[in-house]
């Protein structure tokens, strides 16, 4: 996805001073009263908001640093990036702006390029327009289900069609968010989420011939794991999910890689193979800088998380250590699992080759961490092509044991050694009922196979684990992150939606 439709359309608003009226700007570029009139305007607008993936990559480090297994790092000298590091101590407030901020903006940017699509989606007929539409109501879901995780009970248009709620299939414009009220519980997001999904798997194919374009099996399995979210709060969603994660597994679709291809399941050759159910697409051709972060094609979460300068090193380039691994989480993994030297790069022996920043470990993110191999333009830290995989199929597995386990199924065991048998190469580790509680069995496995790809955070709030296990973490608040006060002020909703509890 090399060709971007730069569009700006955002749920906040920009004010200057203390100025009361609006500033009347030209718009650059279609109006959207003219537009929609062939199929390449709508490749044009779907490409548009397939575009805001790739700013989620600040929802990923959010979650690996909200962890108990990741410790903040950076600049051991300075409060090197304060709301990385507010949220790494579970002390971060309304006034946290920077990622948090982003995340809101980007993922509402998000749902409103795909609203734009949706608002439009009658205006024109052509042959292949649905899996179009399909696509779109995918993305709306994906950045919605980013949203509800880390905001939990958020503001949405909503509507009623075929006597069903639905998120609303328009765009939010300038003035429309003082109208706008919160959804009225998570329960409620999760399922005008699912509709969204219900409805992009009955036109999505189940190949593309473009690989950033998402597929029937990467839709199913979004929806069960929107499913297994649900389950916190109606257990007969447990149900639904397993019924879908097993129709992902029933597919033949998706397999594990084992051997040398697990070894380099993160390298930029491995990407988009036969385990990656859902993979956000990278690149560095396009060399962005410091004066246009927005221009980039690529990801800076890889650079986050490399050994500080200096360092040098044949295979990976300097970073800014921050995501730095624990050596609890490393001493979860023994030395037969093939998922330790996947997980880890370990220079616990040479931290002298490397400036060692805050909460030093000696212990890095290897699954993103920055890599020479990568095609970048240019050496600005801002492009790096590391794809994220936002689903792989032993994600799918896990959950699925998981689902099953809840909702009395009979394959929890076979999915979790299926993952144990990749890890350790053959079924000498599979679950035996002396360790113990399945159900617990299974939450580890996800915390070791899925460490550092930024789940475990919100496994452990769905699972409501997360006060026992995360350092400051305060129940019946720290399960969403506080909407940030200036987005507050801006709908003028203090009042009408409120702050999330606790903040």
């Amino acid at each position: 996805m090399k060709k971007i439709f730069k569009t700006i359309m955002v749920f906040s608003l920009v004010l200057l001073g203390s100025c009361d009226d609006y500033i009347e700007v030209e718009p650059i570029g279609p109006n959207a009263d003219d537009y929609f009139n062939n199929e390449q305007e709508y490749e044009s607008a779907l490409i548009g908001a397939y575009d805001m993936l790739q700013s989620s990559f600040w929802n990923v480090l959010l979650g690996v640093v909200a962890s108990d297994d990741y410790a903040a790092g950076g600049d051991s000298f300075n409060f090197d990036q304060p709301t990385i590091q507010n949220v790494n101590q579970m002390i971060h407030t309304p006034s946290d702006n920077n990622q948090l901020r982003d995340i809101w903006n980007l993922m509402y940017a998000g749902v409103n390029r795909a609203n734009y699509l949706l608002e439009f989606k009658d205006k024109t007929e052509f042959n292949g327009k649905e899996q179009i539409i399909a696509q779109a109501y995918f993305l709306r879901a994906y950045f919605t289900f980013e949203l509800t995780k880390h905001f939990g009970n958020i503001p949405l248009k909503v509507e009623t069609r075929d006597g069903v709620s639905r998120i609303a299939d328009q765009r939010t414009i300038i003035g429309e968010q003082y109208d706008i009220n919160r959804v009225g519980s998570i329960s409620a997001v999760y399922s005008l989420i699912e509709e969204d999904l219900k409805e992009a798997i009955l036109n999505l194919p189940t190949e593309q011939s473009e690989v950033y374009r998402v597929t029937k099996g990467a839709a199913q399995a979004l929806l069960g794991k929107v499913y297994l979210y649900h389950g916190t709060f109606d257990a007969t969603k447990f149900a639904d999910a397993a019924t879908t994660f097993s129709e992902v597994i029933g597919s033949a679709q998706y397999s594990l890689k084992t051997g040398d291809d697990y070894k380099n399941l993160f390298e930029s050759s491995a990407e988009n193979g036969d385990e990656s159910v859902f993979e956000i697409q990278y690149t560095g051709v396009e060399p962005a800088g410091w004066d246009c972060i927005i221009c980039s094609e690529g990801s800076y979460f890889p650079k986050f998380c490399g050994p500080r300068s200096p360092y040098d090193n044949q295979e990976f380039v300097t970073g800014w250590g921050f995501c730095l691994p624990s050596q609890e989480l490393y001493d979860l993994f023994d030395a037969t699992d093939a998922r330790r030297d996947v997980t880890f790069y370990d220079l616990r022996d040479q931290q002298d080759s490397y400036s060692q920043g805050r909460d030093d470990t000696g212990l890095f993110n290897k699954k993103y961490i920055p890599r020479k191999a990568d095609d970048r333009a240019g050496s600005d830290p801002l492009n790096f092509a590391n794809n994220y995989r936002s689903i792989r199929y032993a994600d799918v597995l896990l959950m699925a044991a998981e689902a099953d386990v809840q909702s009395g199924g009979a394959n929890a065991e076979t999915y979790l050694n299926e993952v144990r048998a990749r890890a350790y190469g053959d079924s000498s580790h599979d679950f035996s009922a002396t360790e113990g509680d399945l159900l617990d069995a299974i939450y580890l496995e996800r915390r070791k196979e899925l460490a550092g790809e930024g789940h475990r955070f919100f496994d452990l709030v769905r699972t409501n684990k997360a006060a026992a296990a995360i350092p400051g973490f305060t129940a019946s608040k720290n399960e969403v992150f506080p909407i940030p006060l200036i987005e507050l002020e801006l709908a003028n909703a203090v009042e009408r939606w409120g702050q999330n509890q606790g903040y």
